[in-house]
């Protein structure tokens, strides 16, 4: 649907009668394999990468948790103070 759509060869415009008859593309050149070393990890650097990703995952899951308590105390306190002014508030009108 979304791939580009090239004309035909023989839609293509024709070559002027003094210009040179086109030659073939050159053929494209093979790239080398990269010659970097690949990355071999040992059972010891492999536990180190579990362990180390563990802590990660712990540590995340511990901020998270302290934020989500910190909004839920906020919350509470909020409305333990609404209910304390309304009360305060509706004693204040009874007094008048």
């Amino acid at each position: 649907m979304f791939t580009p759509k090239y004309p035909t060869q023989d839609t293509a415009p024709a070559v002027a009668a003094n210009m040179p008859a086109p030659t073939a593309p050159a053929p494209t050149p093979v790239v080398p394999a990269s010659n970097r070393q690949t990355v071999q990890l040992t059972p010891g650097s492999a536990l180190a990468l579990a362990a180390g990703g563990g802590a990660v995952v712990l540590v995340v899951g511990a901020v998270l948790v302290s934020m989500l308590l910190a909004v839920a105390i906020t919350g509470i306190s909020v409305a333990v103070v609404a209910v304390v002014l309304r009360l305060l508030l509706k004693d204040l009108d009874k007094q008048r």
